[in-house]
């Protein structure tokens, strides 16, 4: 009789389900493995799209990670000498774009405290106010171990409501620093503000030698516009191809040149290559349109 109901198979699949989850949940340990496992199921059965798929996974991939695992590393924090004048700390606030910098005195192992932008505001509406010292604006800055797990110190900063944190190593060096939005990023992917520049476009032709190119641009799609023959079983996108060449995580303004093209890395984060400079030697009527 069962087998004639049209209901009966997906009332025993939800009944498994049901009991799975319970089973996991009741057993001691838990095994993480297994979460996995439910959430893949709970997406091959559609009862979760892919974007909740991934951001489950994330929360799991978080739960193992560390502080030294997501760090903006010390060589790109984007630091403030807290002896810098005005006229000599503004630049580095409108090139990066940050909403808070680390002041340090005259080196990165020295962080005084943290610098919000907004604490400035009222000095730019009055060029009048000058009797002032950047010290007189730092927030204290919070301290913490790489070893320190990352879902706790997403926790944290809820609870105590800050935004950023120094991460040390075991000898008291700073190793680099961690961002609340570095941790919702490992569990809702990149997150992109009204500063970031737009990515529509994979090339966009800014001068008639400069191009800005994304670098998860296929290398398919590159080698076509720019008349080049990068390996296509070297990597899939011009990214791939211009890591493998630094032979190391590029800083952002670090550049190499490959054949008659000069990369120079404009947007790149701990983990990966966002955004390349292009700038070919000569013109070439070849690609005298690419990006346009």
């Amino acid at each position: 009789m069962s087998d004639d109901n049209p209901h009966s198979s997906r009332g025993s699949a939800g009944k498994t389900w049901l009991e799975r989850i319970a089973s996991i949940f009741s057993a001691e340990p838990q095994d993480i493995s297994d979460l996995e496992d439910i959430i893949s199921e709970a997406a091959s059965r559609e009862l979760i799209d892919s974007d909740t798929k991934s951001m489950l996974q994330g929360v799991l991939d978080v739960s193992k990670m560390r502080a030294r695992d997501i760090m903006v590393p010390r060589s790109q924090m984007a630091t403030i000498d807290i002896e810098q004048p005005v006229s000599a700390f503004l630049p580095i606030l409108l090139e990066n774009n940050h909403s808070r910098y680390p002041v340090v005195n005259e080196d990165k192992d020295h962080v005084e405290g943290i610098l919000l932008v907004k604490d400035l505001l009222q000095f730019a509406l009055d060029p009048n106010q000058t009797d002032w010292h950047i010290k007189d604006f730092l927030r204290p800055a919070v301290i913490i171990p790489e070893s320190k797990r990352v879902d706790a110190l997403l926790k944290e900063f809820r609870q105590k409501r800050y935004h950023m944190a120094i991460v040390v190593d075991e000898y008291g060096g700073v190793s680099g620093l961690v961002t609340i939005e570095d941790i919702l990023e490992q569990i809702v992917g990149e997150i992109e503000d009204e500063h970031d520049d737009e990515e529509d476009n994979d090339i966009k032709k800014m001068a008639s030698r400069v191009f800005q190119v994304s670098a998860l641009t296929p290398l398919d799609e590159f080698n076509e516009s720019f008349n080049t023959q990068f390996d296509e079983e070297d990597a899939d996108t011009i990214g791939g191809i211009v890591l493998h060449a630094f032979g190391h995580m590029p800083e952002r303004g670090e550049s190499i040149q490959l054949g008659d093209l000069t990369f120079k890395v404009s947007k790149a984060n701990s983990r990966r290559l966002l955004q390349l400079q292009v700038i070919r030697a000569k013109e070439s009527a070849l690609t005298e349109d690419v990006g346009s």
